[in-house]
């Protein structure tokens, strides 16, 4: 966890190419938690010759089709642009490239990693087609000259994407992979190896590797393995026995959830007609068991990853139907760019309370508060959390009233009303 000494909504960021203020995203200036780390600096070094494992050897952009993959808080992809606008501008003896060539390729899983970029990539003063942003579920580009991959948390993700990707990766693609120690792992270096070709990792410094990756065009890695399927357990209400669907890097892939599992058990049945939220939907689970147990409902599943979304979508097709009709968003908590204000009957919540690999409150703040905004009069907010975690003294605080409706020694399920 990267923390200053004191609060600040943005850090500068020094790179090769200039220093940038950077922020995440949604902006806080009570925000401790940096929009960059060691990794994102060994890699930017590395790339401009003057890292050790560099030795003094920058690796070429200008004109290549540059692919960033998982770049968290547009760290990456700011500096990037950076310095292929400054290569494609500048006189060399190399051939100049027009703008839209030299923009870097941002291909991200996460809503608020976008927002986060397009703030970031302003904020520096970079033109609005200073890089290109694809989620996860799009069609990567044809062609990559240079790979650089943030190693994400899930290493099914990492999986997933890598298969993907991997057509577009030549022989002479350069492919970098950057993280932490405590995020690149023997079975991370593994994926590289079994999907792209040999692969190898730096020197530490400041706690960050970066991994180099020496594409094999002779390597077959075969399909990838995702998305993944299971059997829901029996016992869980109107859900029972219910196909879920999981692409990677969805929470809970391969078992449900036991927090899920929990308000399952005392999961509200809606009137027809009412307007259901699943907020922070993940696999789609709970708001599928809504859909089962409230006919007439109209079902929202909302949540910040696209592999989530997808993964709530393919869910509730597979039980409720192609044709049912539902809602599927990505975005923030709930905010202005969801629901209008006062759309919502019911919101079925369990947040998480990590980001990346800090703990924090901060996202389920959000998501009460944007409950909150959306719900109607005497809608209702149904939350299942951990129970050292305290939801209820934000609920009552946030909406004046808090009912637990459900515990056990582990988890509450509790009830607030939009008054």
């Amino acid at each position: 966890m990267n923390r200053l000494s004191t609060p600040t909504a943005a850090t500068p960021f020094t790179t090769p190419w200039g220093t940038f203020d950077l922020t995440r995203f949604p902006e806080d200036p009570r925000e401790r938690l940096r929009a960059w780390d060691a990794a994102d600096e060994y890699l930017l070094r590395h790339l401009a010759g003057e890292s050790d494992s560099a030795q003094g050897e920058a690796t070429e952009l200008t004109g290549r089709t540059v692919v960033v993959l998982g770049d968290r808080w547009g760290a990456l992809t700011t500096a990037l642009a950076a310095a292929l606008t400054t290569a494609s501008t500048t006189p060399s003896t190399m051939a100049s490239t027009a703008l839209s060539t030299a923009a870097p390729v941002q291909i991200s899983d996460s809503h608020l990693g976008r927002q986060a970029t397009l703030a970031n990539l302003a904020r520096s003063g970079a033109a609005p087609d200073a890089a290109r942003l694809l989620t996860t579920r799009e069609t990567p580009p044809e062609r990559i000259d240079v790979l650089l991959v943030r190693v994400p948390k899930s290493l099914a993700l990492l999986e997933d994407q890598l298969h993907r990707l991997a057509p577009a990766v030549g022989p002479g693609t350069v492919v970098i992979g950057t993280g932490m120690v405590t995020e690149i792992h023997t079975s991370t270096l593994q994926l590289f190896e079994r999907i792209l070709g040999p692969t190898r990792t730096s020197l530490a410094a400041r706690k960050a590797r970066l991994i180099f990756c020496t594409p094999d065009p002779a390597l077959d890695p075969g399909p990838s393995p995702w998305p993944h399927t299971y059997a829901l357990p029996g016992d869980i209400g109107p859900a029972s026995g219910r196909t879920v669907v999981n692409h990677a890097g969805t929470f809970c892939a391969e078992r449900l959830d036991i927090g899920t599992r929990f308000l399952l058990g005392h999961l509200p049945v809606a009137a027809p007609g009412a307007r259901v939220v699943d907020l922070g939907c993940g696999n789609g689970v709970l708001g599928t068991a809504a859909a089962l147990a409230s006919p007439g409902a109209e079902l929202v599943f909302l949540d910040e990853s696209h592999q989530a979304v997808a993964s709530a979508e393919a869910t509730f097709r597979a039980n409720l139907g192609p044709d049912a009709p539902a809602e599927f968003l990505t975005a923030d908590a709930l905010g202005p760019d969801a629901v209008p204000a006062g759309s919502v009957d019911l919101v079925l919540n369990n947040p998480p309370f990590h980001s990346h690999q800090a703990t924090t409150d901060a996202t389920a703040w959000r998501m009460f508060t944007g409950a909150r905004r959306a719900l109607r009069p005497g809608g209702e907010l149904w939350v299942v959390g951990n129970r050292h975690l305290g939801y209820h003294l934000k609920l009552r605080r946030l909406f004046g009233n808090c009912e637990l409706v459900a515990g056990n020694p582990k988890f509450v399920v509790l009830r607030a009303v939009r008054r």
